[in-house]
């Protein structure tokens, strides 16, 4: 057993408390000892990975693993929200007898089509980079956190049969039977973000494993899987996912009607979708509180770094803004006691600092402090942007009428992806320089075969393509018309 770890008897997990962290500093795995501990009696591949890599090649792993994650993570929303939406149109469609909504829910389906095919390409492409890059990790720990990968593998394939099914038969299926081959497109999305989800989890929160002598033993994948933070993470991407869906849907009628196209097929086109993310969106800050609380008892560290708070203190203020140097926040706002009250409903209650943490194992503050306080400004602005909507749609059940309105849902398109995109900088970055928390460092998982600059030029070039050519498919769809069209008022 490494210091400062204990066993929790009876189902083989490794766990520890904040207290013990300081002692993890010397806990961490080479890339050699990943590869003997995984696979026992071959030399050759240890030396493999014993060879130095260089620093340059470690700034590319990590820039290509991001803009890789970063990538399909947008199109992965969509692959998880969309198809719920279309349904819900298709229904409203045949439950209403409305040419409108069948129609959208018709174009709606071939931008769906065409999203889960160019999702399928990126995540075949981080399939790939988790092995090539970051071949420590996975010789190490494939077999703790491989069943999440699998089932994942499983609910791709399903969602892709029934997409195919989908499309296929919109004419040649009864509307209802129709609809029903919607439905498990609509939960194996959800399922794909839960494992693949859980599996991000369990490196923040590494279970079902002991260490015995340098080698992983006794694992316990459903453990791995379920880890603590599984649950606050898959919950609030999912949540994540719906609205970045709705709003990106939404926002391209919203500049359609500040163009004058101000129509019943753009107002219900802009409507239901955003519905879908005003509503969520009160429920997906909850959620991050419930995350920020599971952080100040699981990964004090990472709460630290956010909030910029160096020394343990009780009573701690919520920073808004700032930059944090010399172990202090400067320029910031600050809300007294704030922290300590969300942290953990106490406005007396003690953070743990920096300070408690060796310099070499605490994430860099300003690029985590910043990404949090993009995401939670964001997630404000969608809240009264949806406050805005339902007040209007209150008082006169009709779309607010000031161009202010559909300019800022137009931004919010745009706002809602980024926010994603800074919760999981938030996240992984926060996790630095773990790339397992408290197990194995970010450098011992790396690849140390030279030249990984140039893969990751080679995968920016890829990226470009497949982005050209998305939009280009997708403008495409957007102006060939459908059949129905001309039963659209």
């Amino acid at each position: 057993m490494l210091p400062g770890r204990r066993r929790k008897e009876g189902d083989g997990r490794v766990q520890r408390t904040p207290a013990t962290l300081p002692a993890v500093r010397g806990a961490s795995v080479s890339a050699a000892e990943a590869v003997s501990a995984a696979v026992p009696g071959t030399p050759a591949q240890a030396a493999v990975l014993a060879v130095a890599h260089s620093p340059a090649d470690l700034a590319a792993a990590r820039t290509q693993m991001g803009f890789s994650l970063g990538w399909h993570i947008v199109i992965a929303c969509f692959g998880v929200g969309m198809p719920a939406i279309t349904l819900i149109a298709e229904w409203r469609g045949h439950r209403y007898d409305d040419p409108t909504y069948r129609l959208l829910a018709h174009r709606w389906a071939r931008a769906m089509g065409v999203l889960f095919a160019v999702g399928a390409v990126s995540g075949t492409i981080l399939s790939f980079e988790m092995g090539l890059l970051w071949p420590g990790m996975m010789y190490t720990y494939g077999e703790v956190i491989g069943l999440p990968f699998t089932l994942e593998g499983f609910a791709f394939f399903i969602e892709a049969i029934f997409l195919g099914i989908y499309l296929y038969a919109w004419d040649r299926l009864p509307p209802r039977v129709h609809m029903l081959t919607a439905v498990p497109i609509c939960i194996a999305g959800v399922a794909s973000a839960f494992f693949v989800v859980t599996a991000n989890a369990w490196m923040n929160q590494p279970r079902g494993f002991d260490v015995d002598d340098g080698r992983v033993v006794q694992v316990d994948p459903w453990a791995a899987m379920f880890n603590p933070a599984a649950w606050p993470q898959t919950v609030h991407m999912i949540i994540a996912a719906f609205m970045v869906a709705g709003f990106g849907m939404a926002a391209v009628y919203a500049v359609a009607i500040l163009r004058g196209r101000n129509d019943r097929y753009h107002r219900l086109g802009f409507r239901l979708p955003f519905t879908v993310g005003a509503v969520l969106a009160p429920v997906q800050i909850g959620v991050g509180d419930w995350a920020a609380k599971f952080l100040a008892t699981n990964q004090p560290a990472k709460l630290a770094a956010i909030e910029g708070v160096y020394r343990t203190a009780s009573g701690v203020p919520l920073h808004v803004g700032g930059v944090y140097r010399d172990g202090e926040m400067h320029y910031a706002l600050e809300i007294p006691d704030g922290l300590s009250l969300l942290a953990h409903w106490d406005p007396g209650a003690t953070i743990i600092g920096l300070a408690e943490f060796p310099a070499a194992d605490r994430p860099p503050v300003n690029i985590v402090h910043w990404s949090f306080q993009i995401m939670v400004a964001i997630g404000f602005a969608l809240l009264a942007l949806g406050v805005w909507f339902a007040i209007t749609w209150w008082r006169r059940r009709n779309l607010p009428r000031s161009s202010w309105f559909f300019a800022g849902a137009a931004l919010a398109g745009v706002a809602a992806p980024i926010a994603v995109e800074s919760g999981w900088i938030t996240t992984e970055v926060g996790r630095q320089p773990w790339i397992v928390w408290g197990h194995m460092r970010t450098e011992d998982a790396v690849s140390p075969v030279p030249g990984l600059v140039v893969g990751l030029l080679a995968v920016l070039a890829v990226y470009l393509v497949l982005t050209i050519t998305s939009v280009y498919v997708l403008r495409r769809l957007a102006k060939v018309p459908l059949a129905q069209d001309e039963d659209v008022p």
